[in-house]
């Protein structure tokens, strides 16, 4: 007897694809905030750094229920957007939005972490030097905090993959569509005498989770193994 059904495969493909933009997408701004958030104080910052953490205080399904009324297509942004044929609200690309978001926090705290731990000695050498602003954090900010970008890119695709009240309520949960992983197990576990394919779900799931993980520490330990050769070279 088959445990997985095809919703259920598909669900799995489609939370990796899910997660996988999300991280993508959400990764740029996660690092541009944790940048802005490590520098000095600025008007605004306190604001900033609540409005980034949000998403990790309020209710999963608020945050989804605000996507709903902003991005569906009587909201004010989805209204503009679906003017250009674009629809998020239900579809998968809603899905990877909600999943971003709930994702942003834990994608931004290790990335400042990282660049706070910056020797600021480094970045006086580099300007002293002519580095500009831009050359200095190509060059030095992001090697030096590539361990933390890295443990928040990772931290977001599994929070991405997890992520389940707000996608539900801003997408619902369309086989095919937007039946994601998280929403699959959920359905297992409420229909009677599914409880295996329930476990086999976890299963996927959390070995999906064990393998970002090992694969966040690998890069992690390989991109400290190599900034501690380089002055040798």
């Amino acid at each position: 007897m088959n445990l997985l059904t095809t919703d259920d495969l598909e669900a799995v493909l489609l939370s990796l694809r899910v997660a996988g933009v999300a991280t993508v997408c959400g990764l740029p701004v996660a690092l541009a905030v944790a940048q802005t958030l490590a520098g000095r104080r600025f008007p605004g910052r306190a604001v900033l750094d609540a409005v980034t953490h949000l998403p990790l205080v309020l209710p999963p399904v608020a945050t989804g229920f605000a996507l709903l009324m902003l991005f569906g297509r009587n909201g004010p942004i989805g209204h503009v957007l679906e003017q250009f044929g674009i629809v998020v609200a239900f579809r998968w690309t809603g899905a990877a939005l909600a999943a971003a978001i709930m994702a942003f926090p834990l994608m931004v705290r290790p990335m400042r972490q990282a660049i706070e731990a910056i020797d600021r000695e480094a970045l006086e050498a580099a300007r002293t030097l002519g580095a500009g602003p831009l050359v200095r954090f190509w060059r030095v900010t992001l090697p030096l905090a590539a361990p933390g970008v890295i443990s928040g890119a990772i931290l977001g695709f599994a929070k991405a993959l997890g992520e389940f009240g707000a996608t539900i309520t801003f997408v619902a949960a369309i086989p095919g569509e937007t039946l994601t992983l998280p929403t699959a197990i959920y359905q297992a576990t409420q229909t009677p005498e599914a409880e295996p394919r329930a476990l086999v779900l976890c299963a996927i799931a959390a070995a999906i989770a064990f393998g970002a993980i090992l694969i966040s520490e690998a890069l992690s330990r390989r991109n400290i193994a190599v900034r501690a050769r380089s002055p040798a070279k």
